[in-house]
């Protein structure tokens, strides 16, 4: 029995396990991404994805299905529906911290990483870290940091109707 217990002990710990993003680096990596927005400019109207090099990337960090996928083999079922777990700022929290807790470990990159690492991974992939066409994104997130007046705030279903509205030109 004490065994039993051990294990399913072991097995949650692994499951709540993240890489640990810091808040400030997670922050700018949205404010690049969106300007850490869950709604974006589309075809006359308001919507949470946009095509972006032949695929559709979505939520306020522009993740893809793919991303989202690795990232569910760290980070848990994430509501079991990319498009879902998109449109909530939680879940999209969560899948870049189990996405980092996939690839953004000391193992893969030989040091324990830091916001560079992170953001280079989110922008060019597993090997963004060392991927030089992933620097101008890097430089971004950097410029976002040294501002460090940044608040990410989920908007209200009202803020974001009116926003839809003055885009749209709709009363």
């Amino acid at each position: 029995m004490g065994r039993g217990i051990i294990f399913f002990l072991m097995f949650v710990t692994v499951d709540v396990v993240f890489a640990n993003v810091r808040s400030n680096c997670l922050s700018c990596i949205c404010v690049v991404e969106t300007g850490c927005h869950m709604l974006h400019r589309g075809s006359g109207t308001y919507s949470h994805c946009v095509m972006d090099g032949g695929s559709y990337s979505c939520g306020p960090y522009q993740i893809k299905q793919p991303y989202w996928k690795d990232a569910r083999l760290k980070g848990g079922d994430l509501m079991a529906d990319w498009v879902k777990c998109t449109k909530d700022w939680k879940c999209s929290i969560d899948t870049v911290q189990g996405y980092m807790t996939r690839y953004a470990t000391s193992a893969r990159i030989g040091r324990t990483p830091t916001c560079e690492d992170f953001a280079r991974i989110h922008n060019g992939g597993p090997n963004g870290f060392k991927n030089p066409d992933t620097l101008y994104y890097w430089s971004k997130v950097q410029n976002c940091l040294k501002k460090q007046d940044i608040k990410v705030t989920e908007p209200s279903k009202s803020q974001l109707l009116e926003k839809e509205k003055n885009y749209t030109g709709n009363q």
